[in-house]
């Protein structure tokens, strides 16, 4: 068995981003993007008005000026304002030819077609968008490796841009191994245990922005898991199994990885729970072999399978470890890091009741997970400790 930290950091060494792709921009969101963007053109595209009122040449502000005509946002024909002349404007609006200046509506007074301006600490240029002010053609309007918010999104869009290459999701598939597993709202017959793993997961997985997620379900019988492991392999660039990876009678999904040409990286890991866990890869293609128990599952999940995740889409990890007091003392065999589920208030991390690989109950209740030391086995009340954050 290997540590902790030398599996995560195993994990890390062998999950490199995925080769970027071209997409629309409409489905662009949350991705991180894998080259920098430049302008094709100013924006504006034109001097433009901020706001609702009149274009006039700063020279004439103190005139009684005549109206000449009006320009709403989305006019295609330009005309000039003479000296002595204002044009009605509107928010959006291109600046007619000669005009310096917008008024703002509320500043101004008009009697038949003559308006005389209000505003007393007008400057040259107020209410102006100058041509190119948010991007100029060619310039670079965003670097590579930003995360694709829907501001920027709306940024890239409102400077014409319709397609970007981004680091793509992964494709994942799950595999849940395990006879006695039914399907929730059917009837449990002796022996039976309600599936909840893949529920889990994929919740855990949409979280994380990976919708395309297909689930699998083997009966114990290599052949069966090792052709279904085949399977998705063929559409997948990570592989999650449930089950199956200890050493007993019906546990053959090490088995089934030799057969698939998966190359072991690790099995098994000094800690609590998810001792079993196993970690291979094939090619770029990542596979976890994660214990069946639920609660071992989900930890399994967040100190491994999802740091991986955001490595392949060249994101940052959504885990967050930070520093907290312990609520209460517990004690624990010295050997494994044990992970426990707890509670995050305050600077406080609350042990959570029913810690048992199991229980899911408690995990249900926790927002985030307690990491108490290989080594250690006793520790106090307001002693220092990790917290892994979970992601909401």
């Amino acid at each position: 068995m290997i540590n902790v930290t030398e599996a995560k950091a195993l994990v890390k060494e062998n999950a490199l981003a995925l080769n970027p792709v071209k997409i629309h921009l409409s489905l662009a969101a949350s991705h991180i993007l894998a080259e920098d963007v430049f302008a094709i053109c100013d924006i504006p595209a034109f001097r433009q008005s901020s706001m609702d009122g009149y274009a006039i040449k700063f020279a004439d502000k103190d005139l009684t000026l005549k109206l000449s005509g009006e320009m709403a946002a989305g006019t295609e024909a330009n005309f000039t304002i003479l000296n002595g002349e204002t044009a009605r404007i509107f928010t959006g609006a291109p600046l007619p030819d000669g005009a310096d200046t917008v008024v703002m509506q509320e500043k101004i007074a008009t009697v038949n077609d003559e308006v005389s301006v209000l505003d007393e600490k007008l400057k040259l240029g107020a209410n102006v968008r100058a041509k190119g002010s948010e991007v100029k053609t060619n310039a670079l309007a965003m670097q590579k490796g930003n995360l694709l918010t829907p501001a920027a999104i709306g940024f890239l869009a409102g400077i014409g841009i319709t397609e970007v290459s981004v680091y793509p999701m992964p494709k994942v598939s799950i595999i849940v191994t395990g006879k006695e597993l039914q399907q929730p709202g059917n009837k449990l017959n002796f022996g039976q245990v309600y599936e909840s793993n893949s529920f889990s997961l994929k919740a855990a997985l949409k979280i994380a922005g990976i919708e395309n997620v297909h689930v699998f379900q083997a009966d114990d019988e290599l052949d069966i898991l090792k052709n279904i492991l085949d399977e998705a392999m063929q559409i997948s660039d990570v592989v999650l199994l449930t089950g199956g990876v200890s050493v007993g009678d019906y546990d053959f999904v090490i088995e089934a990885t030799h057969l698939c040409e998966v190359d072991e990286i690790f099995h098994k890991v000094k800690q609590k729970p998810g001792k079993p866990l196993y970690f291979g890869k094939k090619n770029q293609q990542l596979v976890f072999g994660l214990p069946g128990n639920p609660s071992s599952v989900l930890n399994c999940f967040y100190n491994y399978v999802l740091p991986a995740i955001y490595s392949l889409s060249n994101k940052v990890n959504a885990v967050k470890e930070i520093k907290a007091k312990l609520a209460a003392a517990y004690q624990k065999p010295a050997g494994l890091t044990q992970f426990l589920k707890g509670f995050y208030e305050d600077g406080f991390a609350t042990p959570l009741n029913a810690q048992e690989s199991y229980r899911l109950s408690s995990f249900a209740q926790a927002n985030c997970l307690i990491v108490l030391t290989e080594t250690q086995e006793n520790f106090q009340e307001g002693e220092i400790v990790n917290v892994l954050l979970l992601p909401e």
